[in-house]
């Protein structure tokens, strides 16, 4: 087991150097353009995928790393440079870690290559969950899956929300209900390929923060898929639903939050590199800012900001490091070590973002200095992949053992 530490080794520190210079040259120059158009920065996630931040060999080594913590400063660094592009960068992964939690080996082989294209043919996937009426309450999913032996197919109906790369994705995995009478624990995932008849996107999304990032419904009128596209193989899921129908309540993970317990650590570690740019921001210009003869952060009013930003972006660093540490060796999160990590990582973006632009005062307002929209940014991080309400539930069922609503 490896040992946790808060000191990252030399292969760390390299990758989290190589990943800022990128963020830096490449990601922080073209932020403000990509936020106002609104589009996918495909020019971007394709240099990306030219020097190999963007492929799927890179995003294996950062999770399969020992320490766990190579997603965590990966995604921190990417987010420092713009959250917007970031999301549009790693977007990919939420549907790449679908595959890792719930398929056979076979079909990890399979599918997750194509998630990412090539260099010269970049593509990008998307994981399609939330529906308009079941966000939060996954077990309210209605979009359904019906299997025809005949012909070893299942047949895909329904609509999905809030999905990033929606529409656009080369491979879209759905989450599906199989079993309504189950409720989540009659749910299964698929893997839909390119060009599957029946997949169409629907209404794209107008955001108020992270507008580079493709945010879509997903439309499934009739999608037929082969059998091996159920992700893990129907005697695994026959199985499982027997046991649910037995009213053996451990029978296996649901198989949206499956993929959310792996992501939420990644998640939180996104949030604190938003947090962290906009700290960097407002400390430079306390120091530089003159009012009344001297640089603002000689008054403590801002100097204690300054302090207390640092403090709950270091603490939710930690909370974040401890549970990308713990899914790394095996250890279960007993506490929902997890979804602290998202939650207090999520509030603290939110939090310090608003404090760097009181302490820019009228500049924070502006478009023309970069914490607006961060601050924008920041607020999806208490809304998606769990609200901080959810995480608060998660947290307190677990150090409670109550089944707490």
């Amino acid at each position: 087991m490896s040992t946790f530490s808060l000191d990252p080794g030399p292969d760390q520190i390299a990758v989290r150097d190589w990943l800022h210079g990128f963020a830096a040259d490449v990601v922080r120059p073209a932020a403000a353009e990509w936020d106002e158009r609104e589009e996918t920065p495909w020019p971007i996630i394709q240099e990306a995928a030219k020097l190999g931040i963007y492929s799927l060999d890179f995003y294996a080594q950062q999770y399969f790393d020992p320490s766990g913590v190579g997603i965590p400063i990966a995604m921190e660094e990417l987010f420092w440079g713009d959250a917007g592009i970031g999301l549009a960068i790693v977007g990919t992964t939420l549907a790449a870690v679908a595959v890792l939690a719930n398929g056979t080996d076979e079909q990890i082989g399979t599918w997750a290559p194509q998630m990412f294209g090539t260099p010269d043919d970049v593509k990008v996937a998307a994981f399609c969950s939330s529906e308009p009426d079941a966000g939060s309450d996954v077990s309210a999913l209605r979009t359904r899956a019906v299997y025809e032996e005949a012909t070893d197919e299942w047949v895909l109906n329904g609509t999905k929300t809030w999905a990033t790369n929606g529409g656009i994705a080369a491979v879209h995995v759905v989450v599906a209900t199989v079993d309504p009478a189950l409720g989540a624990r009659g749910q299964a995932s698929f893997v839909v390929p390119p060009g599957t008849p029946g997949l169409s996107q629907g209404q794209k999304f107008k955001k108020h923060g992270i507008r580079a990032s493709h945010t879509a419904e997903v439309v499934l009128d009739s999608v037929r898929l082969p059998g091996h596209c159920l992700l893990g193989g129907k005697e695994k899921l026959d199985e499982r639903l027997a046991r649910a129908r037995e009213g053996v309540r451990k029978s296996g993970r649901n198989a949206a939050m499956a993929t959310f317990e792996a992501s939420r650590p990644a998640v939180g570690a996104q949030a604190i590199g938003i947090a962290r740019a906009a700290y960097e921001v407002a400390l430079d210009y306390a120091k530089t800012r003159v009012q009344f003869g001297r640089p603002i952060i000689d008054n403590q009013g801002v100097a204690f900001q300054l302090a207390d930003m640092k403090t709950r972006i270091d603490a939710a660093r930690l909370l974040v490091w401890r549970a990308s540490w713990m899914a790394a060796t095996n250890q279960p999160f007993t506490s929902a070590e997890g979804s602290m990590s998202k939650l207090y990582a999520g509030e603290t973006a939110k939090w310090v973002t608003a404090q760097a632009m009181q302490i820019l005062g009228g500049n924070g307002f502006t478009r023309e200095y970069p914490v607006e929209r961060m601050h924008r940014d920041s607020a999806i991080y208490s809304i998606f992949e769990g609200t901080s309400e959810i995480q608060r539930l998660v947290i307190a069922r677990a150090v409670s053992g109550l089944p707490i609503r």
